[in-house]
């Protein structure tokens, strides 16, 4: 691989001929000098490259391009709001980032940013998220990096975890608090206490998903890119036969809004409805590598957050506790 110079007498030029990964390259000049001062310049040029590592890289992509890609062909409903703030903050404080480690120093400066702003740590990340899945579908999927990056930028677990879980009985007078008129929006509500999915999750539900009494949901349906398996109960069987649901995420808020506020739980969130359904399935004894699989989180840290297991089971650990104090009378 090389420059090399040379004089056409059918052409009266001179021409610089080039191998690069099995590509030829010419140019042409007038004059001799112009010719050699072209092969020097580029072939120094080309040594810099080799020695940085450049030559045969992929070429470079866009943060904003990874984004569009991820838009068109992935569903992420659930993060709409989140990928419109990153890219307004992107345009905005590192225009036309390259996905690379320049992508890594423009997220860690936007974490930075939102904190010092007062943003909540969980906040941060559904933001940080966004920039992490672009970095994953860019090694993972589309070939676009030669090395993983997304596991160098880091999410610092939350402060803010809500411990607000409801018995199945004030579930139930929560689902009977809906208002008559919105009969989709409750079996949505339904099906979240039952299964334990979230919002979007729920809405970009199809016939397709569900086999042989399971929801199946595809990679690009899931927070976190991966597959899931919900197991569906007789009850939650009833609510997939009409898939999917004739609904929106606003007028599905709107609903569990009025049905908390009437019974006088204003506190109560949609997506506690998560926390509900893995506080009960770990009460009744379920082990948290089960509950993890079933909502789809990362690690059991996580999922330790919210499956709490009911206190009155501690009732039967005390029983097994030994007697000490009697079992050693003092002796003379």
């Amino acid at each position: 691989m090389g420059y090399t110079v040379s004089y056409r007498k059918d052409r009266s030029a001179w021409v610089v001929r080039c191998t690069v990964n099995g590509q030829r390259t010419q140019r042409t000049f007038q004059t001799e000098g112009e010719a050699r001062q072209y092969a020097l310049k580029a072939g120094a040029q080309q040594q810099e490259d080799t020695f940085n590592g450049v030559v045969g890289r992929k070429p470079k992509r866009t943060f904003s391009e990874g984004l569009q890609r991820m838009v068109s062909e992935y569903d992420v409903r659930s993060q709409k709001q989140h990928i419109l703030l990153v890219a307004k903050w992107m345009d905005e404080h590192a225009p036309d980032v390259v996905i690379s480690q320049e992508l890594l120093d423009a997220a860690r400066k936007m974490q930075k940013a939102l904190k010092e702003k007062g943003l909540a740590q969980s906040t941060i990340n559904n933001r940080i998220q966004v920039v992490k899945r672009v970095l994953s579908l860019a090694y993972r999927e589309w070939d676009w990096l030669d090395l993983p990056l997304d596991g160098k930028l880091r999410k610092p677990s939350p402060k803010n975890e809500r411990h607000v879980y409801l018995t199945e009985l004030e579930l139930a007078e929560l689902l009977e608090a809906v208002p008559k008129r919105y009969e989709v929006e409750r079996q949505v509500i339904l099906l979240a206490m039952l299964t334990g999915m979230r919002r979007g999750e729920l809405l970009a539900l199809e016939p397709s998903n569900v086999y042989s009494g399971r929801i199946v949901l595809k990679p690009n349906q899931t927070k976190n890119g991966k597959p899931r398996v919900i197991p569906l109960s007789d009850e939650a069987q009833l609510l997939v036969g009409a898939l999917p649901f004739a609904t929106t995420s606003d007028k599905v808020r709107g609903a569990f809004e009025k049905a908390r506020e009437a019974i006088g739980r204003p506190d109560i969130r949609f997506h506690d409805m998560r926390h509900c359904y893995a506080s009960l399935l770990a009460s009744k004894g379920e082990t948290l590598t089960s509950i993890r699989d079933l909502l789809g989180h990362s690690s059991l840290t996580v999922t330790s957050r919210y499956a709490h297991a009911d206190p009155a089971r501690w009732d039967s650990v005390m029983a097994k506790l030994p007697r000490i104090s009697n079992q050693t009378a003092t002796k003379h």
